[in-house]
């Protein structure tokens, strides 16, 4: 889970406030070295923690905070608007040249994922209605040209590629070329890294930055790198000179020291992170957002957006309608289950609920198998099965286990939580008619 580590901590130092009624400066003080700990544990920069609790400070033992009715409550509100400044207040967004093309170019050290992001980024510009080319600049790595082809096929997003004979400056240029010729209103530059920062790097890139001038530079980070990626931001601001940064494998950092520190220590907005390994995990950092996450607040806004981004409008009234006719079959259920993994990992989706305890959700192994064993069980059975569950016996269960390979035991399983199902939409329409209607709301038993 996201900045598990910090968020356990955090919110274990701020709970401990929000319980008390009434607050001392020395209440406030113990809280703080708490927080400066769990900051420091996950990673984070020393001047940046510094900085932080001491802006905290200076406003929790203020007396609008300590004279106030819930004194817990408003030093929380202070450390959530105080982690969302440090991580930039504002979503970094884009900035797209008034004359197209509008060029990207992305840079970073080896392993940090530029390949995979520069099509991730492809993808994410395609869906804003652009025409995106994919630039193969790195000619070093073994099979980076290959990997960005595969990638932008994936996408149908065009690829320009000319090989490892020229070097990456004239490619840079004759790919400009390329997309004024061909339509493409933005170009993403996949450029070589090192496995550490060095001069005749630097040199190269200064060089494609000198012939084509990109609308852009975007930094590539590995978020689980911890201090290391705050060392490289700045290193990579100070020789050649970012607009933004991208977080990468954000999903897998326990810690989240990069995502606090990159920002306040280069003063270069975050502006997308990569959440998972799938070509369209790329999301706008909304530093709001993300604080909210890390306090235990949750984060409906993005929840919203990727059920939106997910569920059709048009299906969702038609499943409705479906419902409250009692017509819900099988069909209806995998399009559901499907459509709720292509929104993400079912933790990430529960962490960004108000209130979830991370600790709870720790304990809450969430087996992902599950989904693709459900899924093959109402694959392996005919049409007529999934309309009418009804007809399924004996020998249909055994076929059904046999062509989903798995036990009889988990076919029964997912019959019987159907069937249930099945029978609490029943009673929630029988519900909603007699609400209707302006008769008595019988309550439901459901254990009948």
């Amino acid at each position: 889970m996201i900045f598990e580590g910090l968020a356990e901590k955090l919110q274990g130092a701020l709970q401990k406030l929000k319980n008390k009624g009434k607050l001392t400066e020395k209440d406030v003080q113990e809280a703080m070295r708490e927080v400066k700990l769990a900051l420091l544990e996950a990673d984070v920069n020393f001047k940046v923690v510094k900085e932080f609790i001491n802006k905290v400070k200076e406003r929790a033992v203020g007396a609008e905070v300590m004279e106030s009715l819930t004194p817990g409550q408003q030093v929380i509100k202070i450390v959530n608007e105080e982690l969302t400044a440090l991580m930039g207040t504002v979503p970094g967004k884009l900035t797209f040249s008034s004359s197209p093309p509008s060029i990207f170019m992305l840079v970073g050290l080896q392993g940090s994922g530029k390949t995979t992001t520069s099509g991730k980024l492809g993808g994410y510009l395609k869906k804003m209605g652009k025409r995106p080319l994919l630039v193969a600049a790195d000619i070093y790595r073994p099979a980076a040209i290959k990997q960005l082809e595969v990638v932008g096929s994936k996408l149908d997003i065009p690829v320009f590629s000319m090989g490892d004979k020229l070097g990456p400056v004239n490619i840079a240029k004759a790919a400009v070329e390329h997309a004024h010729k061909h339509g493409n209103d933005t170009i993403i530059i996949d450029t070589a890294g090192r496995l550490h920062i060095d001069e005749e790097l630097m040199e190269e890139l200064v060089r494609i930055k000198e012939a084509i001038v990109p609308h852009e530079i975007l930094l590539v980070v590995d978020a689980m790198t911890g201090q290391d990626a705050v060392n490289v931001a700045k290193n990579f601001n100070e020789k050649l000179g970012i607009d933004g940064v991208i977080l990468t494998k954000l999903d897998g950092d326990t810690r989240g020291g990069a995502a606090l520190s990159v920002r306040a220590v280069t003063q270069k907005p975050i502006k997308f992170a990569g959440m998972g390994e799938k070509l369209d995990d790329l999301e706008v950092f909304y530093p709001d957002r993300m604080a909210s996450r890390i306090l235990g607040m949750g984060d409906v806004l993005t929840l919203i957006e990727k059920a939106q981004a997910n569920f059709d409008e048009k299906k969702a009234r038609e499943l409705e309608k479906k419902i409250k006719n009692q017509e819900f079959d099988f069909d209806d259920f995998l399009e559901q289950l499907q459509q709720m993994k292509n929104m993400g990992p079912m933790n990430q989706l529960l962490e960004m609920i108000p209130g979830v305890n991370r600790k709870q959700l720790k304990d809450l192994e969430i087996d992902e198998k599950e989904f693709a064993h459900i899924e093959a069980i109402i694959q392996s059975m005919t049409n007529e099965e999934r309309r009418n569950p009804s007809i399924i016996n004996g020998s249909r269960r055994k076929r059904i286990a046999r062509g989903s390979g798995v036990t009889v035991n988990k076919v029964n399983s997912l019959l019987k939580q159907f069937a249930q199902m099945k029978k609490m939409m029943k009673q929630f329409a029988q519900m909603e008619k007699s609400m209707k209607k302006g008769g008595k709301m019988k309550i439901p038993f459901f254990g009948r």
